[in-house]
């Protein structure tokens, strides 16, 4: 019997070791427990992980996208760790979680394609970029598509449709992809 406690308790350590590294939620805030605020010049979420990862008194984090044209990025520090909320303004993450943008489908996290544009349109926010591709894909004239998440070039979010696919280019205003 005691062989078999010890051998669960192995493998259950085991388990833990193998379980993915924390990430950031995209799509989500963490409000209350701020300490510290302030703003991100070139609105990567990225960079306000980073500042917490230096500070010792930060247990989590929250980046808030900018909401107008004029505004910029802002990234708040927090002493605790509050439940997290669904929210399209933002990404947030307790200590240790970089920012790991998804990897999956053809969505290119972070990635502006610039270039090629044939038309373009307001669109609702949205944390994926899914209904920009969907337009992208539903003209057969566009084999690219950018979506620009608000505050970054309007207040409001704006869907690129590209007869051209172009360069990808490593910005945090943007989701982009390619259909054909």
């Amino acid at each position: 019997m005691r062989y078999l406690v010890c051998l669960l308790g192995a493998l259950g350590l085991l388990g833990a070791g193998l379980a993915a590294p924390a990430q950031a939620q995209n799509g989500y805030d963490r409000r209350g427990g701020d300490y510290s605020s302030f703003q991100i010049r070139n609105g990567d979420p990225a960079v306000c992980a980073a500042r917490c990862e230096r500070d010792a008194k930060c247990l989590a984090w929250s980046f808030s996208y900018p909401r107008t044209e004029n505004a910029l990025a802002t990234c708040w520090l927090k002493n605790k760790v509050p439940a997290r909320l669904e929210d399209k303004c933002c990404v947030s993450g307790v200590r240790g979680a970089g920012v790991i943008e998804p990897r999956t489908g053809s969505a290119e996290f972070s990635i502006d394609r610039t270039g090629g544009d044939y038309r373009y349109f307001a669109i609702a926010a949205d944390p994926t970029g899914a209904a920009c591709k969907a337009a992208c894909e539903a003209e057969n004239k566009c084999r690219a598509w950018t979506y620009v998440r608000a505050g970054y070039i309007t207040p409001f979010p704006r869907c690129y449709l590209k007869d051209k696919i172009t360069r990808p280019r490593p910005k945090p205003c943007c989701i982009s992809g390619v259909v054909r």
